[in-house]
């Protein structure tokens, strides 16, 4: 009955256009006050505030604001141009330069949406200039973006740790290995489209001209070393790492390629304030539901329902992806997750899933909504930015996204692939 009355009433206020903030937040004061009326108010307080009151979190708004510096300015242009150095002149070079851009880059962001804002301006007019459809081109830049939320640092598998507890290193392990993956599954389907249609490269650079992109970029590559080989070397934690993200965000927009002024660094900082705050509140107001959830004791009753109709690891792991698509359809990533992993994760520890391994699912499951329509959040990014109309983008996004969900049945039932790098490291 509890658990009915909480995702009817939520359901009810998303289809009625209400803000996440209310229909996350709504449905769990309701609850309270119906079926645990003799609960003190403080509790609202107590799980709005101890829901965030976690050190993992701080990572989020030095990432937010370090992926802001980064896609406000030059990084992502040098990148680009170093990539192109090496892969441009290839059979479907733009098309495998925006792949690996995206991946670089969202090594050092971490937000899908900021790689397609960066990035598509720049790659856009050379994918068509190469010829490529406009759709195809469209499609490849908004699906090789979300490599961003699996590729470390990931706010996604930040959000995701704080949830389940699990170790943020070994999930960003995790997560560089699934995002090389997916980065090599768009190639393939890059090269198929480029032979299919005789697509070829520019004209080789000489080895002179790559030294000199080489030193011009240096300093955009340095980022991932710095933060990636300080966390797995034991020098900072990933909370630390991403301070230091920002610090080295500014020094080389700012002090080396001098391509923003103080003025600039402002109003990104004032937009990195505006979207960590929106994710701390949907984060206060989702522990709420979760706590209300947990109190019903769903997990319980999802594992006797996944017995009694004797269902095994495989039938689960089938339900949670058909789930997360579903509701990636309709409802942004985060607040997925403030949903469904409360009450998912501890079926999947009763089936012995590693929480990694788990973490990775729901990670690529999020990718996955991000760019599904009718409310993929990089569709209308990407339609701002590259002044494409939706229904335009969403046509060249279809061929991907089932792309994406033969990856993600691959990561679902392959665990090795995901478990590879965290066992390696492992003391």
């Amino acid at each position: 009955m509890l658990i009915a009355a909480i995702v009817i009433g939520a359901m009810a206020l998303l289809f009625l256009g209400f803000e996440m903030l209310i229909v996350l937040g709504l449905p769990g004061i309701l609850t309270k006050e119906f079926f645990y009326s003799t609960m003190p108010d403080l509790i609202y307080g107590q799980r709005i505030v101890g829901g965030i009151n976690h050190s993992t979190l701080l990572a989020i708004p030095f990432f937010i604001f370090a992926a802001e510096i980064m896609s406000k300015g030059s990084i992502a242009r040098h990148l680009t141009n170093l990539v192109g150095a090496f892969l441009g002149h290839r059979r479907g070079g733009m098309g495998l330069t925006t792949v690996a851009t995206a991946a670089a880059f969202g090594s050092v962001s971490g937000s899908a949406p900021a790689t397609v804002a960066a990035l598509g301006g720049i790659v856009y007019p050379e994918l068509k200039r190469q010829g490529y459809s406009d759709k195809f081109s469209l499609g490849l830049i908004v699906s090789s973006s979300e490599v961003a939320l699996l590729i470390p640092p990931s706010i996604t598998l930040i959000i995701y740790a704080w949830l389940t507890g699990t170790s943020v290193a070994s999930l960003f392990a995790a997560g560089l290995v699934v995002g090389v993956f997916l980065s090599l599954v768009f190639c393939a389907y890059v090269l198929i489209y480029a032979y299919r249609n005789g697509l070829t490269g520019d004209a080789p650079l000489p080895w002179s001209e790559r030294m000199k992109v080489i030193g011009r970029s240096i300093w955009a590559i340095g980022l991932p070393v710095v933060m990636l080989g300080g966390i797995y070397s034991g020098l900072f934690t990933p909370t630390e790492a991403a301070a230091v993200s920002v610090a080295y965000a500014l020094l080389v927009e700012v002090v080396i390629y001098r391509h923003m002024g103080f003025k600039d660094v402002i109003n990104v900082a004032t937009g990195a304030a505006v979207t960590t705050g929106t994710i701390f509140v949907l984060l206060a107001m989702g522990s709420i539901v979760a706590y209300f959830i947990t109190l019903a004791q769903l997990p319980a009753m999802v594992i006797d329902f996944l017995e009694m109709i004797d269902a095994n690891w495989i039938v689960f792991l089938l339900i949670v992806n058909v789930l997360f698509l579903v509701a990636g359809m309709f409802i942004d990533p985060n607040s997925t997750m403030l949903i469904l992993v409360p009450a998912l994760f501890p079926v999947a520890q009763s089936f012995g899933i590693d929480p990694i391994h788990f973490g990775i699912i729901v990670c690529l499951n999020t990718c996955i909504g991000m760019i599904t329509p009718p409310f993929g959040l990089d569709i209308f990014v990407a339609s701002s930015t590259l002044g494409e109309s939706v229904t335009k983008i969403i046509s060249g996004i279809m061929p991907f996204i089932i792309v994406n969900l033969l990856a993600l049945l691959v990561i679902s039932y392959l665990p090795d692939i995901s478990m590879f790098l965290p066992r390696l490291l492992a003391p």
